[in-house]
C-alpha cells in the first residue's frame, strides 16, 4: 500500500474531538487524506463538561501525522449546521470522499445498572438525539456529494460486533441502530457506487478511559493490575488505521452493510496498533470466557458480568446454541 494512499481524498470526521473520532481522524490524515473534524467542543468553548480535548487539536493532529485538518464547529443535533457544513465542504473542496459518524456524547446519559422501566425517558430521548438522529442528519446532507460522484464511503462506528444486549436498553437501542442505518443506507446507496458499513473498536484506550485509570498512555500497562481485561485494550487509532485501510480498499464495496471489527480487519489489511500490537479484543473475550466457566474457585462479580454479555451474545447465534445452554447452566448455578 502507498505511503499516502489518500492523498486528495476528502474526508470528514463527526465527532472528531476525542475518542475514537480523534484516532479516525488521525489516521485519515496519516493516509493523505485532507480531513474536517467536526464536533461541539472548540477551544474557549468545550461542551462536555470535565473534558479537555478540542476540535483545533485534532486537526492539528492530522495535519502532523501528514494529512491537512480543518476543525468546523458543528452541532449535528441541529440540520441546518450541517446543511452549512457541507455547503463549506463542497464549495471548498468539492468532494467527498469519505463520511465517519462517531458522535456519541451518551456516556452521561446513560444510566447503567438499571432495568428499562426505571430509566429515565427524558435522558433516553436525548441520548438517541445525540447518538443516532445526529448520524442520520449527517449522512443525509453528506451523501449526496457522494452520490453525485458515483463514489465515496460511509461509516458508522459502534460498539460490539454482535447484537447481543449490551447492558442497557438506550444504550443498546442506539449501538444497534447505527448498524442498522448502515445497513439501511448501503441498500439505498448499492446503485450509486457508494458503500456504507458498521465498525467497532475493540477495549478503547480513549482519552477518559485513560483518566479513569488514572494512568497515561505511555504507562497504560500499570492499569491491567486494576482490570484484567485492559491487558488487550487498543489505541483509537487502531480503529483509525482500519477505516483508513477501507477507504483505501478498491473493493470496499464487497463490505456494503456489513459489521465490522478493528481486530477482525486487522488481521485482513496486516495493520498494527501505533504501538506496534495487534489486539484482538474478540478473541481474548472469548477466552475469558472460558476461563471462567472452567475455574474451580468462586465467581466474583466480574465474572458473572462477562459470562451474562456472552450469553445475550451467543443466544442469537443458532450456531451457538450448546454454548448458550452451557452459559445459563452456569448463571444458574453462580447467581
Amino acid at each position: 500500500m502507498p505511503d499516502r494512499p489518500l492523498k486528495d481524498r476528502v474526508a470528514l470526521v463527526a465527532g472528531a474531538t476525542r475518542g475514537a473520532g480523534r484516532g479516525i481522524a488521525r489516521m485519515l490524515g496519516a493516509a493523505g487524506a485532507t480531513v474536517y473534524c467536526t464536533g461541539r467542543s472548540v477551544r474557549g468553548h468545550p461542551a462536555t463538561p470535565g473534558r479537555p480535548e478540542t476540535l483545533e487539536e485534532t486537526a492539528e493532529w492530522v495535519t502532523a501525522e501528514g494529512g491537512r485538518g480543518i476543525a468546523v464547529r458543528t452541532d449535528h443535533t441541529i440540520e441546518s449546521e450541517v446543511e452549512r457544513l457541507f455547503a463549506r465542504v463542497r464549495d471548498e473542496a468539492g468532494r467527498l470522499d469519505v463520511l465517519v459518524n462517531d458522535i456519541w456524547g451518551g456516556d452521561a446519559l446513560t444510566e447503567w445498572g438499571k432495568p428499562f422501566w426505571e430509566l429515565s425517558i427524558a435522558q433516553g430521548q436525548s441520548l438517541l438525539e445525540r447518538a443516532v438522529d445526529t448520524h442520520i442528519i449527517t449522512s443525509r446532507h453528506g451523501a449526496p456529494l457522494m452520490v453525485e460522484r458515483n463514489a465515496g464511503l460511509i461509516v458508522e462506528v459502534t460498539d460490539g460486533d454482535t447484537f447481543g444486549y449490551r447492558g442497557n436498553l438506550f444504550y443498546d437501542l442506539a449501538k444497534n441502530a447505527v448498524v442498522r442505518l448502515a445497513y439501511a443506507m448501503a441498500a439505498d446507496l448499492q446503485a450509486h457506487g457508494v458503500t456504507a458499513l458498521a465498525i467497532t473498536p475493540g477495549f478503547l484506550r480513549s482519552e477518559a478511559v485513560l483518566d479513569h485509570f488514572g494512568v497515561a498512555e505511555a504507562d497504560w500497562r500499570d492499569a491491567i493490575e486494576k482490570d484484567e481485561y485492559f491487558a488487550e485494550s487498543e489505541t483509537p487509532c487502531f480503529v483509525g488505521r482500519a477505516v483508513a485501510a477501507l477507504a483505501a480498499d478498491p473493493k470496499v464495496a464487497a463490505k456494503a452493510g456489513g459489521l465490522f471489527s478493528s481486530w477482525g480487519l486487522a488481521k485482513e489489511y496486516g495493520f498494527t496498533d501505533v504501538d506496534g500490537r495487534q489486539p484482538d479484543w474478540g478473541t481474548f473475550f472469548l477466552r475469558k470466557v472460558r476461563e471462567i466457566l472452567e475455574r474451580d474457585a468462586p465467581p466474583d462479580e466480574m465474572d458473572a458480568f462477562v459470562v451474562r454479555s456472552r450469553l445475550h451474545q451467543a443466544e442469537l447465534d443458532p450456531s451457538a446454541a450448546a454454548e448458550a445452554e452451557r452459559l445459563r447452566a452456569w448463571l444458574a448455578r453462580h447467581e
